[in-house]
């Protein structure tokens, strides 16, 4: 039902996945993410939606090791992936974790590109250097290569997300490698806990967020964000992680539809 494809932006090979008929929904993965964890979300929409899902640059089987990794960088790429595939029409716009972040920043820079905003645990921007260096440190101490998918299990646990790391796993020199380098990782998240509140000040489109029971914000974090611009929508998910779609999968995909179809009702008005 999905193919797989890839376009070129400023030296940089993006890939993606596309299938479905109607208006565009681009998903954005978060940090370690690629776009085979949305697979589940795209079978689910892709009944009335023309569903896209990027591997964000450093991830995936995007360009691994980008020159530039800055935010400005991840929101001309979706930009440009926008105008690839839904020339002239704005998208739904849709992220979790630092995907949303990026999402944000091309609502705030692009809004004639947006149709509506959806955002799963996420926040203008927060985190310390030492957060940064902690989460380098975990992915760096990887025992790579696994052996084999087992091995992978054994270490990595069986969360959703791990689960979803493992399905990504790509088998080279002689084992299974993740589709990222920590020292990657660690540079992409330095730049998205910088808070970008004017950003979120700068939106204009109808926009949700998702929060996660267990997730990483404090009730004072969501209430903060939410709260900073009027007419911002939030649902919370009940015993649901901060890889929300993964392990609340029914009500994740319950919000996002719902979001849709009021987004969809407001544009024939």
């Amino acid at each position: 039902m999905f193919e797989r494809c890839s376009m070129v932006r400023d030296s940089v090979e993006l890939s993606y996945v596309v299938g479905g008929a109607g208006p565009v929904v681009l998903l954005l993965h978060g940090l370690a993410g690629e776009s085979g964890e949305f697979v589940p979300t795209m079978n689910a929409l892709a009944a009335d939606f023309r569903v896209v899902a990027l591997d964000q640059r450093g991830h995936g089987r995007s360009t691994r090791r980008p020159a530039d990794v800055s935010r400005e960088a991840f929101v001309q790429d979706a930009v440009a992936l926008i105008d690839h595939v839904s020339p002239g029409q704005p998208v739904h716009l849709v992220g979790q974790s630092m995907g949303a972040h990026t999402a944000m920043l091309a609502a705030a820079a692009r809004p004639d590109l947006v149709k509506s905003l959806v955002m799963l645990e996420a926040d203008a921007g927060s985190g310390s250097s030492e957060d940064a260096a902690a989460l380098g440190r975990y992915f760096a101490g990887w025992p790579v290569p696994f052996a084999d998918e087992a091995a992978a299990r054994d270490f990595l646990g069986e969360s959703p997300i791990a689960g979803a790391w493992v399905s990504a796993l790509e088998r080279r020199d002689g084992g299974l490698w993740p589709r990222f380098d920590a020292d990657v990782m660690e540079a992409c998240i330095r730049n998205v806990m910088e808070p970008r509140w004017d950003e979120w000040d700068a939106v204009l489109t109808p926009t949700l967020l998702v929060y996660a029971e267990k997730g990483v914000f404090s009730a004072a974090q969501k209430l903060a964000f939410v709260g900073h611009r009027p007419g911002t929508s939030r649902i919370d998910l009940a015993d649901a992680s901060h890889d929300a779609h993964l392990d609340q999968f029914g009500p994740w995909v319950d919000a996002l539809r719902g979001h849709l179809s009021e987004s969809l009702v407001d544009s024939d008005r």
